[in-house]
């Protein structure tokens, strides 16, 4: 076991020499990009993968494919131009010739290459016309030493070369403060210690198993993914805290049921009865708002589940209080149709009472957005609902104590700030998130712990299940048949396509296109409309409606349609090149049949490519939504084929992302951290601070610079 290293030096910076009077050198500018400022950012900026250059092999001991280190002499050298300008070169080892094939060159390559030279060369053994060839090796001069551990290989960005960057990771990697951040009475015990893991990770000896290496199962990555953990699990609760610490409005229930209340008015006028799932998640929230301390709670929920339902509920609690609840969502299309419910619920029990629900929205005309903003800031407007136009700096509030938050993925950390910075005076506004992308047990343990999770498990009565089928698009006439049936039944159907307009990028078929293709297959007097995010305003609202009329029986569409969009007579999606979608998205346009009483159904239209077969990834997806209809299951899916990053979308989070640690497969380290953290918050807090400084400290400014 390597001996554990003693305190050193404070932190220092980086610092490679700046250009006179440029201010930072290209070199240092390259380096921010990746996030490498501090010497503690170079220590933790791991190989993507390495290059064994620790010995050298035998032409005649190599195979094709192999990745091999020879040493000969050069035989030939010559520029030829047919059938392109090129570099050919040929060495001999003595067991064997392998020609050196370049088409990108300088001069002093092909004077490193001169006839009778000696070279040590790496690449992969190809065979060809000529025979044994190697393309774009790299090239030595032969009779250096070889290196005693395997070459690092760091993920680049343009005008950062490989040795340049080699030498500032190793230089930050010997000036990095690396002792010791946890206890060791509570911590690590037999474990590597920090600095002898990451100086293994960046120079491995040649005899590890390169296996361990590549799953990150090594015991030194072991000790890199506990480290990374534990800062993500403190920085976490350490969020949690210091909410605990600010202040709310309380928006405390009745003693009683009290029948004059908007919320119990609300119930009453319902045309369903919740279920006990929405039971169960209304009386979590109502006890976060009758606290002092800020609520912050993800509310997440299956296509379909009600969360609208519990959002109203929510709202009224705010407004029986006195206060005022405004609900933001990320296009204006699931804006209006939320604003389109909640009005008909709430609109007429707040006349009652001489208060409004207003919409705010940046398509407004001047003159209703005003008159919208100044019902907010009187406080008569009870309830905003609309897109980001509500955290407009002209929109002011009169006593925000709710801000609700649909599809809080899709808005930036600083957009969700910004609706939570509109309260007036000292006090924080509860906070309630939605998402009908369900979060997988371990990703909620990770990235949102610091948040309290609602889960709406349980669907509304009188829904049928929706049949998905796999359909290759050879068969577009069988799924033209299936469309006509539909709609000889009265229903209506979806077809999302991915595209709006032809791209000489991408070869997929496009809405437009396909609209007028559908069109003219279906014939009169069947009516074809079409919907994306580029139409007017108003264009998209009289789409919309004919189409909620069943004046326009098949509707395509791009994933404007994804969420927010309740047709109950539509029972039939179709997803062209559905290969390409993501499967959350795939999951959530699916969602949009099935929303009444008739048997549904979506039909995943795909395109093999050229092998006849679909990528690796495309097929999970697409096994995924044909097993199963299960929202949770479809996210623990979803989070093993596209990993956290992907998942969460790295700007949206408003968490560090996971570099090393793997939630699926590191749970018992995962459930290490989560037991650690608050033990090292309340023990040691001088420790965990500088653990969450060394981890994450300045990189997400950097980053954004």
């Amino acid at each position: 076991m390597p001996a554990k290293p003693q305190p050193e030096p404070s932190e220092k910076t980086a610092a490679a020499p700046a250009a006179p009077g440029s201010g930072l050198s290209q070199v240092q500018r390259a380096l921010r990009k990746l996030g490498l400022v501090r010497d503690i950012d170079f220590a933790l900026y791991l190989p993507m993968r390495y290059e064994d250059e620790t010995r050298i092999v035998r032409l005649a001991d190599t195979r094709d494919g192999d990745m091999a280190q020879v040493e000969g002499v050069v035989t030939e050298c010559e520029v030829v131009y047919r059938p392109r300008r090129q570099l050919l070169a040929t060495i001999d080892d003595g067991s064997d010739t392998c020609q050196l094939r370049f088409f990108n060159f300088y001069p002093s390559q092909q004077k490193q290459l001169a006839v009778g030279a000696r070279v040590r060369v790496r690449g992969e053994m190809r065979g060809g016309f000529v025979g044994r060839q190697m393309m774009h090796p790299t090239v030595k001069a032969a009779g250096t030493a070889l290196p005693n551990a395997l070459t690092p290989v760091y993920s680049t960005v343009a005008g950062l070369a490989q040795p340049v960057l080699r030498r500032e990771v190793r230089s930050g990697l010997a000036r990095a403060v690396l002792d010791e951040t946890i206890p060791v009475q509570i911590g690590l015990r037999g474990a590597w210690d920090l600095r002898a893991a990451l100086s293994f990770l960046h120079y491995p000896t040649p005899d590890v198993a390169m296996a361990t290496l590549e799953d990150h199962s090594h015991p030194a990555w072991q000790r890199i993914k506990a480290e990374e953990l534990l800062a993500q699990q403190l920085s976490q609760l350490q969020a949690r805290l210091e909410r605990a610490a600010q202040r709310a409005p309380m928006l405390p229930a009745p003693a009683e049921p009290v029948a004059t209340s908007l919320h119990a008015q609300l119930l009453a006028v319902l045309p369903f009865g919740l279920t006990g799932a929405q039971r169960r998640v209304g009386e979590e929230i109502t006890r976060d708002l009758g606290r002092e301390i800020p609520m912050h709670r993800l509310l997440q929920g299956d296509v379909g589940s009600g969360k609208t339902v519990v959002a109203a509920l929510a709202a009224a609690r705010c407004i029986d209080a006195g206060f005022q609840c405004a609900l933001m969502a990320p296009t204006e299309i699931l804006a209006a149709q939320h604003f389109g419910k909640l009005v008909g619920w709430l609109d007429p029990l707040l006349a009652a009472r001489g208060l409004r629900v207003a919409w705010l929205t940046g398509s407004q005309k001047k003159k209703e957005r005003d008159e919208m903003s100044a019902a907010v800031e009187s406080g008569q407007a009870a309830l905003v609902i609309g897109t980001h136009a509500v955290i407009s700096e002209k929109v002011r509030f009169k006593n925000l104590a709710l801000a609700i938050i649909d599809e809080q993925h899709r808005f930036g950390v600083a957009q969700r700030l910004a609706l939570r910075g509109k309260a007036v005076g000292h006090l924080e506004p509860h906070l309630l998130m939605m998402s009908a992308t369900p979060i997988p047990r371990t990703l909620a343990m990770s990235y949102y712990a610091d948040l309290d999770v609602s889960t709406l498990d349980e669907l509304p009565p009188g829904r049928t299940p929706i049949v998905t089928k796999l359909v290759a698009d050879h068969r577009r006439d069988e799924v033209i048949d299936r469309i006509h049936a539909q709609i000889a039944q009265g229903r209506q159907v979806y077809w999302v396509c991915p595209l709006i307009e032809e791209s000489e990028a991408v070869d997929l078929r496009n809405a437009t296109e396909t609209r007028d293709e559908l069109a003219g297959t279906l014939g009169e007097p069947i009516q074809v409309g079409l919907l994306h995010s580029r139409m007017p305003t108003a264009e998209k609202q009289a789409v919309m409606a004919a189409f909620t009329a069943n004046e326009i029986q098949v509707l395509v569409s791009t994933t404007v349609i994804e969420v927010g969009v309740d047709v109950p007579n539509a029972s039939l999606m179709v997803i062209e090149h559905a290969e390409r979608f993501g499967l959350s998205q795939l999951h959530q346009l699916r969602g949009r049949v099935g929303r009444g009483a008739a048997a549904s159904a979506c039909v995943l239209l795909y395109a093999p490519g050229d092998s006849g077969r679909v990528g690796e990834a495309a097929r999970a997806r697409l096994k995924a939504m044909a097993e199963t209809g299960d929202g949770f299951e479809i996210a623990r899916r979803d989070l093993e084929i596209r990993g956290p990053g992907e998942f969460l979308g790295a700007r949206q989070s408003g968490a560090p992302l996971l570099r090393f640690a793997d939630l699926t497969t590191d749970t018992l380290l995962l459930d290490w951290a989560r037991e650690l953290a608050p033990v090292m918050l309340q023990k040691h807090p001088e420790l965990a601070q500088r653990h969450i400084d060394r981890w994450l400290g300045t990189k997400a400014e950097y980053l954004k610079a």
